[in-house]
């Protein structure tokens, strides 16, 4: 799994997770639903950490604990057998 398909998998998750749809996200992130929703979609292949942060306020949690799930172990196994 690449990081861009962990990240948006970790959204797309926190989102179920609370309860919302990715509108109700972008709206308690501030992000704007058409920035979210490209990146969520794969229509824009990245995302900033200005935004992540944003993401990760929207639904109360901190970046590290956004990065700290084992969708990202798959990530870091790759990068460590390259």
């Amino acid at each position: 799994m690449t990081v861009q398909n962990a990240t948006k998998q970790r959204i797309i998750d926190l989102a179920t997770k609370n309860e919302i749809t990715i509108h109700k996200l972008s709206l308690q992130s501030g992000v704007p639903y058409s920035t979210l929703s490209s990146f969520v979609n794969g229509k824009c292949k990245s995302i900033t950490l200005t935004t992540l942060l944003h993401i990760c306020d929207g639904v109360g949690i901190t970046m590290k604990e956004f990065f700290d799930d084992p969708l990202f172990d798959s990530v870091y196994k790759q990068k460590a057998n390259k």
